[in-house]
């Protein structure tokens, strides 16, 4: 809204003119989403005290996790306030992908709301049912693919349902109407596997903020006609936009991190978790980088797959591979600290995006 409204005063005011860049509105987007969650921080933390938001920790857990039982939750209404917030403040309203963004983000936040609020009725640590919450994941994830693939056909210029390979620069796949399908697949995958390394102070958010920086320089070539050519990206002219969104997911991140890092005052709750997933799903179909997302959130998937690994062999051998999965968990009942684990996987996930953003020549 301030972008429309300040891009339309540039004739009286030639500074003006300024808020047309991408850099700039991603900036002051990242910006704005930083010092919204630091300044609405507080008022959050003591209004869930208030009202008896508390975090309730499974029997099952580690028992130094019990320390934390009460500690407020749902902070991802924070997190969801300063990205969305600062979105509609910069980015141009007319292009259809700040929509998308907001739609995705939105409605996995209100899957996550619902799954927490009935923990907090309940009193303990059980929401939605696995399989409701898995279904209103999957016909969130139908509603992007079939607008990605309808846009397609549509605008072919503006929209794709190609995918780009890392490695290989001419071998680009259109899978048609399969890729409503792999549209579910992917945000779904991103949801959970965010959702899945929630689980130490800290350590989802600042994986978050990795990965979303990275895509903040991905969406950017990708919406420069020059950057994306010179790299051989698919030029996705409508992209550009979306690194505002990105940049605000970047400032909204570092915000949060500052009252959810250890020992935490606010845990983010599904409510974020799976919002903050689904959006960086929605980004990676956005800029034509689906398959990239795998090593961008590299930590991701590695916390999501001990968890797939874990289940399976006790299913099938009745044997654990882990201590307790996710991983996180694992080396927490080896006896690192939770400082220390949170800290060694964020330096692993910054490595997975330094690797991502190298492929990009490596083809």
């Amino acid at each position: 809204m301030l972008y429309h409204l300040l891009y339309a005063l540039r004739y009286q005011v030639s500074g003006l003119n300024v808020v047309h860049y991408i850099t700039f509105r991603t900036a002051v987007a990242s910006l704005t989403a930083l010092f919204l969650v630091l300044i609405l921080g507080p008022w959050m933390i003591g209004r869930l005290r208030r009202l008896q938001v508390g975090q309730y920790i499974r029997e099952e857990g580690p028992q130094a996790h019990h320390t934390k039982a009460g500690t407020p939750t749902m902070g991802g209404l924070l997190v969801l306030t300063g990205i969305v917030v600062p979105t509609l403040l910069w980015a141009d309203l007319r292009n259809r992908n700040t929509w998308i963004l907001i739609f995705a983000t939105l409605a996995f936040g209100a899957i996550g709301f619902a799954d927490d609020y009935l923990k907090v009725v309940k009193k303990q640590n059980l929401g939605l049912r696995g399989r409701t919450k898995m279904l209103y994941q999957v016909l969130v994830g139908l509603a992007i693919g079939s607008a990605i693939y309808i846009f397609s056909r549509l605008e072919p210029t503006q929209y794709s349902t190609r995918l780009i390979v890392p490695f290989f620069k001419n071998f680009m796949p259109d899978i048609a109407a399969l890729y409503i399908l792999f549209a579910v697949l992917v945000v779904v995958a991103a949801s959970n596997a965010v959702n899945m390394t929630d689980g130490l102070d800290g350590l989802a958010i600042g994986t978050t903020l990795i990965a979303a920086a990275a895509f903040t320089v991905l969406a950017y070539v990708s919406g420069n006609r020059v950057f994306s050519g010179y790299l051989d990206l698919l030029y996705q002219p409508r992209a550009g936009e979306v690194t505002i969104f990105c940049g605000a997911m970047v400032g909204a991140s570092m915000g949060f991190l500052w009252w959810n890092c250890y020992p935490a005052q606010i845990f983010m709750g599904d409510v974020g978790s799976l919002s903050l997933g689904g959006a960086l799903g929605t980004v990676a179909i956005l800029i034509k980088q689906e398959l990239l997302l795998i090593p961008i959130g590299g930590l991701f998937v590695i916390e999501a797959l001990s968890v797939i690994l874990q289940v399976g062999s006790f299913k099938l051998r009745g044997k654990r591979i882990f201590r307790m999965s996710p991983l996180h968990h694992h080396f927490e009942l080896v006896g690192w600290k939770e400082p220390q684990i949170i800290i060694r996987f964020w330096i692993v996930a910054f490595v997975f995006a330094l690797f991502s953003l190298t492929t990009l020549k490596l083809r």
